[in-house]
């Protein structure tokens, strides 16, 4: 708050009034027109995108990390525990979840193509909703980051143990670390062809999956052959009733968080009008594959409560069908899931909090880029942040993936709802003309956006009355209650700090 405070002093003044943390748009103030001061610029050390990244991902990049964010530990390792609630009904979860998504991104998409910004959601959000609502939007979507890449690098630890089980989990956390934090901070292009490389053995590895489930089930090869019939013979499509049904919709959504860091891409691609639509609209093949296949294959080949909730079932299956060497395999598989998932959470929150310090939320250090347009400062402190995953998996290695992942689930469904609102606010705000002449316009509007919003307010509903997500509901509240004081000191230190630079200038 300090940091912010010299910056007012120093006279980078946002639009809409003394203290109002607002528009990016830099204004020289009275006091400093009355001093002869200069406005601190902030420091950028390349103009490519005109405000200090770089626009250097193309096509290829934005469509693999479009892909990847949805594949990644929710699937590989936290399914398990979605199937341990809700059995094959699971199935049916994933696609009313992909579907909400869907419409979450496709509100993102139209934002972004007509305005791609750094900051993304964050900076809709005070566009069109106010200061506090981008306050508590950006923040909590950094926030987010750092918690799913906790609950992410916790997970690549218990993959490892699968080689290693006699190393303690913390020693894989810091490593995992320090590797992704240097190649984020090398340059974008970096993050991209990282991205590409990491989704591209997550996919093939999928369909591999599939394919191999597939010939086990019509040829009967492996220890045992599976049936279609273990989908209903050991309980039904709802074994333990429409309440685990309804309390695996937590976990669910928390496998589909990270995909809004699209948003977040657009501003460094090379065509954001082009790549964004396309990335975007591959979302209903991508939860139809991915989540809804794969799984479905995985408790046709063995029964849903046959299935353990300590590691993977991608490799339990393939282990206790008693082809060893491919588990090998898919656990080097979903290592690298768990690697591009690191990789993105470092990206998604660097950015949106350098976005932050750009408007003046967040310490103007922040603001800082490389040569290269890397936000530097950003990236360090995510990664010290990440210091907690290595605290938790001391403390408590075999609890701490589902209690991350629930807090991970509130902010994640936050963040959803608040670039819904954003987007139906922004909307309502065009003239029907105006309206029909976006790019790229959400379906189905108004009436998906809404029942999309409904949706989110359901899940905050389900995870008050789940006992194991109940506390990480409270741990969301006190947040925003947090980020409310921090918001309201701030803007008062500012209004008061301006009101002494003014009775202090010189009269002429």
């Amino acid at each position: 708050m300090d940091r912010l405070k010299s910056q007012t002093l120093s006279g980078s003044r946002r639009l809409g009034g003394p203290g109002r943390i607002g528009s990016t748009v830099p204004t020289r103030s009275r006091a400093d027109a009355l001093a002869g001061r200069r406005i601190r610029e902030v420091p950028s050390m390349t103009t490519k995108s005109g405000d200090g990244l770089s626009r250097r991902l193309n096509g290829r990049h934005i469509r693999f990390i479009a892909l990847g964010s949805a594949i990644g530990t929710g699937l590989f390792y936290g399914s398990s525990d979605t199937i341990a609630k809700a059995g094959p009904s699971v199935l049916i979860a994933y696609l009313i979840g992909g579907a909400a998504i869907f419409f979450v991104l496709r509100a993102l998409g139209e934002m972004a193509v007509n305005d791609p910004a750094p900051g993304s959601f964050g900076e809709y959000a005070r566009k069109h909703l106010g200061p506090l609502a981008g306050f508590l939007t950006g923040w909590t979507y950094a926030f987010e980051m750092v918690i799913v890449c906790v609950a992410d690098v916790t997970a690549l630890a218990v993959y490892m143990g699968f080689w290693f089980p006699d190393v303690p989990r913390w020693i894989w956390v810091v490593l995992t670390i320090l590797v992704i934090a240097a190649a984020n901070l090398v340059s974008v292009r970096v993050y991209g062809e990282l991205e590409f490389w990491f989704t591209l053995v997550k996919v093939v590895a999928i369909v591999a999956m599939i394919l191999g489930g597939a010939a086990i089930l019509i040829f009967g090869l492996g220890a045992h052959s599976g049936s279609v019939t273990n989908l209903w013979s050991h309980g039904g499509w709802f074994p333990n009733g429409i309440g685990g049904f309804i309390a695996s919709f937590a976990l669910v959504m928390f496998a589909f968080g990270g995909t809004e860091i699209l948003g977040l891409t657009a501003a460094e691609s090379e065509d954001p009008r082009t790549a964004m639509p396309k990335a975007v609209n591959t979302v209903p093949v991508r939860v139809l594959l991915f989540y809804v296949a794969t799984l479905a294959i995985i408790m046709m080949l063995n029964p849903w409560n046959t299935i353990s909730t300590s590691g993977s079932p991608f490799v339990q299956i393939f282990a206790g069908l008693g082809l060893h060497s491919a588990a090998t395999v898919l656990n080097i598989v979903v290592v690298t899931a768990a690697l591009s998932a690191i990789n993105s959470d470092i990206f998604g929150a660097g950015r949106m909090i350098y976005g932050l310090a750009q408007r003046g939320q967040a310490p103007a250090v922040m603001a800082r880029v490389t040569r290269n347009g890397i936000p530097w400062m950003t990236v360090l402190v995510v990664a010290a942040a990440l210091s907690l995953a290595v605290v938790l998996n001391y403390l408590l290695p075999d609890s701490a993936f589902l209690l991350i992942a629930s807090v991970g689930t509130f902010a994640t469904v936050w963040v959803w709802f608040m670039i819904l609102l954003t987007h139906y606010r922004a909307r309502r705000r065009l003239s029907p003309s105006d309206s029909a002449a976006r790019e790229f316009p959400v379906p189905f509007w108004p009436v998906g956006q809404v029942l999309t919003m409904v949706f989110m307010v359901f899940i905050f509903v389900v995870m008050a009355f789940a006992e194991d997500t109940r506390l990480a509901l409270v741990v969301g509240v006190v947040w925003l209650a947090v980020l409310c004081g921090l918001f309201w000191f701030h803007r008062r230190a500012t209004a008061s700090s301006e009101t002494d630079a003014m009775t202090d200038a010189p009269r002429s």
